[in-house]
Formats: structure tokens, sequence, C-alpha cells
């Protein structure tokens, strides 16, 4: 099998498709913050005009659901753009078949993607918003993954890792995802539905305890790569449990303070649309930290067998003993 070989350039273009995507992401918690999916009617033509000829920037200053609507519709096709390059450039400089694989599963997600926003304008549903918004933060994270096993740590992790001993963070590392995937999608049923909101915080709590416990475990097993994932995971986890409550006050006020919330303030749709971001990043961390770590249990070497002791080597051993 040919060994892997490691192309900064690729590590870096996939690092900006990335980017892009969270740029995407952005635009569109933005226009669910301002309810602001139906501003046009139609897809993929916006009030009757292509994508890319629609007057966006008047709709700076007169209409601003408009104009972040059109600008989500524009960085969709921005992520489209890069998809289609990432795709094209790892079946052509990549020789690990099961990356090129990741490449065309990339763009098929984005493709997907883009549908479903369509149909959330045509049929005007926002359970299939929910959907979109929850399928956007798993092909992310398949983004991440794909970039990180282009880095150079993952492409000489065979030499780095070879006497590590992590198969038994596998099932917190699971467990971590899971749990940070279902406050994801407890997120926006709030979001959407507008329901599942004391379900959200309680599990919030847990899920710092769950991060928490893993950034422990992994610390004890010694290997540096995932102890750094894991405690950056976990900080992200308390930053993000911090704008909880900052979102939560400028949605519900604050009388202690005499803080009173005000409907569709920029406060609120700040906090609400940066909360909502950085969920898709720590969900994200947290399978680029299991990624990890299964990756160093695949190349770590294999524990030595230990001897079978049975009757008939016992007493071999004890009459050589007796001699």
């Amino acid at each position: 099998m040919t060994a892997p070989v490691h192309r900064p350039w690729l590590h870096r273009f996939a690092i900006a498709t990335v980017c892009v995507a969270l740029v995407t992401m952005t635009m569109g918690a933005l226009v669910t913050s301002r309810n602001a999916g139906m501003a046009f009617r139609d897809w993929p033509t916006s009030d009757g005009q292509a994508m890319l000829t629609y007057p966006w920037f008047q709709d700076f200053a007169s209409n601003w659901d408009k104009f972040l609507e059109h600008g989500h519709r524009l960085a969709g096709v921005l992520i489209g753009l890069f998809s289609i390059a990432l795709c094209g450039l790892l079946i052509a400089r990549e020789s690990r078949t099961w990356l090129k694989a990741a490449g065309v599963a990339i763009l098929v997600c984005v493709i997907i993607q883009g549908v479903l926003g369509g149909f959330r304008v045509w049929l005007d549903e926002r359970g299939l918003a929910m959907v979109h918004g929850a399928f956007a933060a798993c092909v992310f994270a398949l983004m991440a993954s794909t970039a990180q096993a282009l880095s150079r740590t993952w492409v000489t992790s065979r030499d780095r890792f070879r006497t590590a001993r992590a198969a038994h963070l596998r099932p917190m590392a699971v467990i971590t995802v899971a749990t940070l995937m279902l406050q994801y999608l407890l997120g926006g049923l709030i979001r959407h539905g507008g329901t599942g909101l004391h379900e959200h915080l309680g599990l919030g709590l847990l899920a710092v305890v769950i991060v928490l416990a893993n950034a422990i475990i992994v610390t004890r097993a010694h290997v540096g790569w995932l102890t750094r994932s894991a405690w950056c995971l976990f900080a992200l986890v308390i930053f993000q449990a911090s704008l909880g409550g900052m979102t939560w006050v400028t949605r519900y006020g604050f009388p202690p303070t005499g803080y009173v919330a005000v409907a569709d303030s920029i406060q609120q749709t700040v906090f609400r649309t940066v909360h909502t971001v950085l969920g898709i990043i720590v969900l994200m961390t947290s399978v680029l930290h299991a990624v990890r770590v299964f990756r160093v249990v695949h190349v770590a070497d294999p524990l030595p067998e230990s001897p079978v002791v049975t009757a008939e080597s016992l007493m071999a051993a004890s009459k050589g003993g007796l001699r």
C-alpha cells in the first residue's frame, strides 16, 4: 500500500473550504435569528431574478431580511464551487481511496443541502428549516474531518503514535459526540419550534460534565494530540454555556437587574446567532476529537499477546526448576 503524502497546499485548500462553509452557516444562522427564511417566495431565483443578477446590495439599506437571505444563497453558491474544486483535487491528487470518497460525499451533501434549502422555501416548512440546519452541522463536521486527514500530523501519525494506548478512550469519545449532537438538535428545536427549552438546559449541564470527564480521561492517556483537542473542546463548551446564558437573558430578560428583553433586538439577534454558530463549532470539534482517537488506536502497535498458562506449562516449569 502506498504511504500517504502530505500536501500542504491541499490541506490549506480543505481548511479554506471549511472556512467558507462556516461563513455560509453563519449567514444561515442570521437568517433564522431574523426569521427571514421566507424573505423570498421563490428559489433558486430571488423575486424572479437569477441568483447572480439580483441587485443584492440595494437591499442593504431598504430590506435587511432580503439582504441576509440572498447573501446566504450566494454563500451557498460559493461553498458549492469550493466543494467541486475540493472533490476534484482529492480525486486527482490524493492517493487514499477513502479520502477520494470523502470528497465525493462532501460534494453530494452540499448539493443535498442546497436542495433542502430550496424545498424549505417552496413548501414554507419550518420543519425542513430545522433539518436544513442539522444537516449543515453534519456536513461541516465531515469537511473538517477531511481537512484533518490531510494534515501533517495525521499523515505521520503511524510513526508518532506507534506506542500509544488509546483504545479505552473510544467509548467516551462517541458518547461525547452523541450528547453534543442531541444538544444541538434540541437547540434547533427551540429556534424553529419554540419547544424543548428545559431539556436543552438540562442536557447542557450534563454535556459539560461529560466533556470534562472525557478531557480528564484523555489526559491520563498521555497522548498530546488527543489531550489538546479534548481540552479545547471543554473550553469551547464552557464558552458556549456562557453564551447560552446571555442568549437566555436577551430573549427572556433579567429581572434582578431590570433588564427587559426586546423582541428582534440587535443584541438578541447577535447572541442567538453566535450561540448557534458556536454550537456547530463545538459539535465539529467533538467529531474531530473522536476521529483523532480512532486514528491513534488504528495506527498504534497491537499489545503483545500474554502467554497462555496451562497445567502442562506449569508442570514443565516446575520440573525445570527441580533439576
